[in-house]
């Protein structure tokens, strides 16, 4: 009987963990410098990326729209390297900011430890100055044998639920980017760049503020609590010893910028979420953002319309004929088609009624008289080309010139467009 409860009570349980209310996820909004690097973005980053090189160059890419760090404060985005320190069957991949020719910050650093089985866990841990201690964020983890923990308390925009979407050990495994750095000839990747020293197909650009990044990330945190979730504490066991005393690099000028409020003028222009949202709505074309994600909040609105219409005696033919999809969109119902049948004696008088097409049937010797009449047809086509047909031909002629005028300038208005795509492309380079 112990055991039939035991199990009763772990299958509740394990209904109840496979839905994450929102609200009970990492604050989005954590007063520190970190609010400008997402690593729950960064995190999916590393997820499609294929080689260490690719990702951090997609890392500091400024159509990602991830890196929005400026911990130096000279108004210009930093430029973050991507390093990887071996030890053993463990990868410590860190993120460091180069703030000036002497000192650095270390922003992150993912955690990738495989197992004899070929499995592999993953962790991406924000350094203690830039997110606060303890914050880490990893895949939703099905089979580690652990209680999963549905979140991390903290404050929320969203009010919605989000369904976890479960991973296992193996299949992280198969990730491009860590088959890559588990091949027999991998060589431990360090990136070559330095303060004053960087790429040329990178230029900074100027920071957004918190609001206007965060209202561009705000739509896809669906998809991340749905795929990862905050974790309490380290998976690998040397993290203190291998990298935190041994590796890691801290600024003293940034706590002392922390500690003067430095780093707050990030949060002032709240009005500008509205622009992050609209960016995220014009380069992902079609891709629903988490506000329109969200069914519970489509149905409050929409009750509320109703009631104000009620309170008010508003009646509207078309919005009556709006209904609730199963997603809580809103929808409209088509009104009824006009009846289109036709009865036999409506369609009898419509076929008495067409004698016209019961005389066009020739009989064949009319036909024959017909084709004997031709004569007439040459002798007025002669006496046409006789009375000045010259004129019309030269329109025609003029109408193909200009047929083929707008043909051969459609095919130079295409080449310039693609030349100025091309040409666009180039000054970006």
């Amino acid at each position: 009987m112990k055991k039939l409860i035991i199990t009763s009570v772990l299958a509740v349980m394990v209904a109840f963990g496979t839905t994450v209310v929102a609200q009970d996820n990492p604050k989005e909004k954590l007063g520190l410098p970190g609010d400008n690097l997402n690593l729950y973005a960064v995190m999916k980053l590393f997820q499609d990326s294929k080689t260490l090189e690719n990702f951090e160059k997609d890392l500091n890419d400024e159509n990602n729209h991830i890196n929005n760090l400026d911990l130096n404060g000279d108004n210009e985005i930093d430029y973050l390297t991507v390093s990887d320190n071996v030890d053993g069957d463990v990868h410590t991949i860190v993120l460091r900011d180069m703030l000036n020719k002497t000192e650095s910050q270390d922003v992150a650093v993912f955690t990738v430890q495989r197992f004899d089985n070929g499995s592999v866990q993953i962790q991406l841990i924000g350094d203690e100055a830039l997110y606060g201690k303890n914050y880490i964020i990893e895949p939703n983890y099905s089979d580690n044998g652990e209680t999963p923990n549905p979140g991390y308390t903290g404050a929320s925009s969203n009010n919605g639920n989000v369904t976890v979407i479960e991973t296992t050990p193996l299949e992280i495994s198969t990730w491009p980017l860590i088959r890559a750095i588990y091949l027999p000839g991998y060589l431990a990747w360090h990136s070559s760049w330095y303060w004053g020293y960087y790429p040329t197909y990178w230029h900074p650009w100027s920071p957004f503020s918190w609001d206007y990044y965060y209202g561009y990330q705000y739509n896809r945190y669906n998809y991340f609590y749905a795929h990862y979730r905050h974790w309490d504490h380290f998976r690998y066991q040397r993290y203190d010893d291998f990298y935190y005393r041994g590796i890691r690099a801290h600024s003293p000028d940034v706590d002392l910028r922390i500690h003067n409020g430095g780093y707050k003028d990030t949060y002032s222009h709240p009005e500008q979420r509205q622009q992050g949202e609209a960016l995220y709505s014009k380069t992902n074309p079609g891709q629903n953002n988490r506000r329109q994600n969200n069914p519970g909040r489509n149905n409050a609105v929409y009750n509320s319309r109703n009631q104000r219409q009620q309170e008010n005696g508003v009646t509207n033919i078309s919005r009556n004929n709006r209904t609730l999809d199963q997603n809580g969109n809103v929808s409209r119902r088509r009104a009824a088609a006009p009846n289109r049948t036709i009865n036999s004696t409506e369609q009898n008088q419509r076929s008495i009624s067409r004698p016209e097409q019961t005389q066009r049937n020739i009989t064949p010797t009319e036909q024959t008289q017909r084709s004997v009449s031709k004569p007439e047809q040459t002798q007025r086509s002669v006496s046409a080309r006789q009375s000045g047909q010259s004129a019309p031909r030269a329109n025609s002629s003029a109408n193909t010139g200009r047929r083929q005028g707008k043909s051969i300038f459609s095919r130079k208005g295409g080449g310039r467009a693609k030349g100025s795509k091309s040409d666009k492309g180039s000054r970006r380079k």
